[in-house]
């Protein structure tokens, strides 16, 4: 993009990229969450060890369960984004650089007491 212009000078046309990009992080923590949900329903349709307990062994099947959601967040997710990169279109942009005000220069403020 080209250089910002000063004040009195003709903003000058640029380019940017524009695309709807899916945001990874929600699709990760998604994932995670959908990883305890099927470790807890997993580890529930079988019976417990009474030596071990259920909260351990559903603790230990997390350590499995959640990376693979997280993976699964991941695997959805990527594609997605490379369908946005794809789909991003390219539009033309000028920028202004606009003049800070000094302090107590309102314009918006009325004139007089």
């Amino acid at each position: 993009m080209d250089a910002v212009s000063t004040p009195g000078e003709t903003p000058r046309p640029g380019e940017a990229r524009v695309r709807r990009a899916p945001r990874i992080g929600v699709f990760l923590v998604v994932g995670g969450l959908l990883g305890l949900v099927a470790t807890l329903i997993v580890t529930s349709l079988f019976p417990a060890d009474p030596k071990v307990g259920f909260w351990a062994s559903y603790l230990y099947f997390c350590l499995y369960g959640v990376p693979a959601g997280l993976l699964l967040g991941a695997l959805v997710a990527l594609p997605l984004d490379a369908r946005s990169r794809r789909r991003a279109r390219t539009i033309t942009v000028e920028s202004e650089r606009v003049g800070a005000t000094e302090p107590g220069s309102d314009p918006a403020a009325p004139d007089g007491p």
